[in-house]
């Protein structure tokens, strides 16, 4: 049996693994759990999966939840709370793998803690490997872990690469890679449109169900960008070998192009838990609970390039992917700012990639050697990213 750590559990992508480990009570152990806010999804995932840990980032939710814990005579597990509460459940002895599922730049750390520790990872945060980038990847190799992708577009391509594939490996029988989008919910809105759209018209994605933050990401096209990032670093391919294909039904997750002109797909449907339990499982496959995908029913699939036009953030994100070093981090930090000021309502929906792009024009680029380095970028462009906000309010 293995111990399985969930950075982020009560997340969508959280909330989808432990229904993917309900399912499986002989093969996984949940040991550790952590949370941000929504204290009442943990608190009832205690009373189901009794953790040994719980691992929150506020003392006084912390406390709080200790209280909670002794009232339902949960006394098995323990509360640790701070930010390195968290890189320790993911360091520990007893966890064999990491789902590292927390939202933006907070799941680097732990995550890194979590490859320090030769732990399989179950990587969900785009932003820890956008941020760290060969940083991250030399940490796998040097201390044993092992990467597995959960993003459903990466964990496609993975499926789709050479039998015996390990990420990091740059595959020569591969020509390239085929990343498919949705578009979001503006794909054939009027680009006049976009200027008075609401944070609850972006969040409301037409295939997936996901947190705000990753929906508005969706809607800008930013999240596509973010992975165009991680699939050069996971698959160890330039950018120009990275080619972004607007797929609004969302049954194609992606492509791999091989040197032979064979093509490979993964498809199914648009549920988290086929990657979950793909990566859980693997090398092997067990059951995800996810409804077998029924052909009839799509009946057509199409196929689009991308309007860089219509989505400036895709741009900004193989700008930034080729620029390197801390550019990748910058992008990230100045998009989390604008997102969350969207989300706030205090900005429109179109300064989102102005914003992106001021803070990367105002940043020069560092080689991001250390972990330093690159929290430095992240904090400037966060600071560079807020006062321009300041002066758009």
């Amino acid at each position: 049996m293995k111990g399985i750590c969930i950075l982020g559990s009560t997340g969508s992508i959280g909330v989808s693994t432990l229904d993917v480990v309900a399912r499986h009570p002989d093969r996984y152990k949940v040991v550790a759990l952590t949370a941000n806010n929504n204290l009442d999804r943990l608190l009832e995932q205690c009373r189901v999966h009794k953790p040994s840990y719980v691992a929150l980032l506020d003392e006084a939710k912390a406390e709080d939840f200790r209280a909670r814990l002794a009232t339902e005579g949960l006394m098995g597990t323990k509360v640790l709370c701070g930010t390195r509460a968290l890189e320790e459940v993911a360091s520990l002895t007893e966890v064999d793998s990491v789902m590292a599922a927390i939202v933006g730049a907070a799941g680097l750390l732990p995550t890194l803690a979590a490859a320090k520790a030769g732990k399989s990872i179950l990587l969900a945060n785009k932003e820890a490997l956008v941020m760290s980038g060969p940083l991250f990847m030399r940490a796998v190799v040097q201390y044993g872990a092992e990467l597995l992708p959960i993003d459903s577009e990466h964990n496609a391509i993975f499926q789709c690469m050479p039998a015996n594939y390990h990420a990091g490996r740059r595959a020569s029988e591969v020509r390239r890679i085929l990343l498919t989008a949705s578009g979001g919910p503006f794909l054939n809105k009027a680009l006049s449109e976009l200027h008075d759209v609401s944070p609850d018209q972006a969040v409301a994605h037409p295939n997936w169900v996901m947190g705000r933050k990753i929906s508005v990401d969706s809607a800008t096209m930013m999240n596509k960008g973010l992975e165009v990032i991680e699939a050069c670093l996971l698959f160890n391919m330039p950018p120009e070998q990275i080619q972004v294909v607007v797929h609004p039904q969302s049954v194609i997750h992606s492509l791999v192009d091989y040197v032979d002109g064979t093509v490979l797909a993964q498809m199914g449907n648009p549920d988290m838990r086929i990657p979950i339990a793909h990566a859980l499982a693997w090398p092997e496959r067990f059951e995800s609970g996810a409804e077998p995908l029924d052909l009839f029913s799509v009946r057509q699939l199409n196929f689009e390039a991308p309007d860089f036009g219509r989505f400036p953030n895709l741009r900004l994100a193989y700008e930034a992917v080729r620029s390197g070093g801390t550019m990748p981090a910058i992008l990230n930090a100045a998009n989390e700012v604008a997102v969350a000021s969207f989300l706030e309502a205090r900005i429109r929906f179109t300064a989102i990639p102005e914003i992106i792009d001021h803070t990367m024009q105002s940043l020069s680029v560092q080689r991001a050697e250390s972990i330093e380095e690159v929290l430095e970028a992240d904090h400037q462009a966060r600071v560079i990213a807020h006062d321009y906000i300041a002066t758009l309010t």
